[in-house]
């Protein structure tokens, strides 16, 4: 039975107090379209307040206010008890609201209920969408410019190598540290470049994979670096089956999230109650780039620590983005080329004390 059902069964506006412990935004509409009440859910949904909302239409808040005029009229006319439907409400000058929108009329108040839920499954749909669009313009990006970089690197090296060449001996000792510097810096960048390149240059090696084998191969990698300080809990389903995939990446994968994550443990580290968990689960009637999959793994990697700074949390994939002095910012963005080619994704939700990244494959 639905939320409008039991209002319109229960009658009075006494009865509306207790919207305001709902999860999900209530709207009361008049014979006129105004509001006449909203519940805190759905004031935080419409990004105002009650005052400000009241005796407004609720057309007025959206461009595209006709498919719910439609229903609302619908509800009005008693078709039906209630009518759901998910729509795309369009606001000016703020994100569209992707809503599933229950809609019933109150017989004695004349009103309109719209209750109104955010569509979790199409938000997913859209940021994975916009992380793939946006790691398709990366790859492009980071191949140009890697491109363009490598051609005056060699030169520059080239040309400090001849200079060495003609240093006078006197003054050879002194001014090579010069020259080296620069043969230096031209083959870091040139290490740069490559990793950079390597996600596009690498064939994709398929064989069959056990996860918990690429799991255990990156605890005892982080273990051997971390032997003090640091815990690994494993939370493993057994029953996952093998899958075909490229095991090399996906061994480089898991091991630039712990890795990252063990470095924003050090503090923990330090004081010994570090934590790292591997956790896999099966996904089922998983969405990913827009293909339904009966089955996926789902395997978290989840940490203990400070949590991803805010300012670069939704960046965190992009190329040399990186939250640590020193991180070179290709880890995660690797990371997530390698999962893409899996035709899979990764996800992250960070906040102090807890860091969750979950990498979504599917299965056969």
């Amino acid at each position: 039975m639905s939320l409008g059902t039991n209002i319109a069964r229960a009658g009075g506006k006494a009865s509306y107090a207790g919207l305001d412990l709902l999860a999900s935004g209530v709207i009361l509409l008049d014979v006129g379209g105004h509001i006449v009440y909203a519940n805190a859910a759905a004031e935080n949904l419409l990004e105002s307040s009650l005052k400000a909302l009241s005796r407004q239409k609720l057309s007025a808040l959206f461009s595209n206010p006709e498919e719910l005029a439609h229903i609302i009229a619908q509800a009005r006319e008693h078709k039906y008890s209630d009518l759901r439907q998910d729509l795309t409400l369009e606001r000016v000058g703020k994100d569209p609201l992707q809503v599933h929108t229950i809609v019933a009329a109150l017989d004695e108040d004349e009103l309109v209920l719209i209750e109104l839920r955010e569509n979790v499954q199409q938000l997913k749909l859209d940021r994975e969408e916009r992380i793939l669009d946006q790691s398709q313009v990366n790859k492009e990006l980071i191949r140009n410019l890697a491109h363009e970089i490598k051609n005056p690197l060699g030169g520059l090296r080239g040309a400090a190598q001849l200079l060495e060449m003609e240093l006078p001996p006197r003054h050879l000792a002194e001014l090579r540290e010069y020259t080296q510097v620069i043969i230096k810096e031209a083959d870091r960048l040139q290490t740069l470049v490559d990793r950079l390149l390597a996600p596009h240059r690498r064939p994709h090696i398929v064989g069959d994979v056990n996860i918990h084998e690429v799991c255990e191969r990156v605890r005892s990698l982080i273990l051997a670096e971390f032997p003090a300080g640091l815990t690994i809990r494993r939370d493993y389903d057994a029953s996952i089956p093998e899958f075909r995939g490229d095991k090399e990446q996906l061994i480089q994968t898991v091991l630039n999230i712990a890795h990252n994550a063990a470095q924003a443990l050090s503090e923990r580290i330090a004081q010994g109650d570090a934590e790292l968990i591997f956790r896999t689960r099966i996904g089922r009637q998983v969405t990913l780039a827009k293909v339904r999959y009966n089955l996926a793994l789902d395997l978290h990697i989840i940490d203990n620590g400070p949590g991803i700074p805010s300012q670069i949390r939704d960046r965190i994939f992009y190329p040399l983005v990186s939250g640590r002095d020193g991180g070179s910012g290709l880890g995660l963005t690797l990371a997530q080329t390698f999962v893409q080619q899996h035709m899979g994704v990764i996800e992250c939700e960070s906040r102090p004390g807890l860091t969750d990244f979950r990498i979504l494959l599917p299965l056969p």
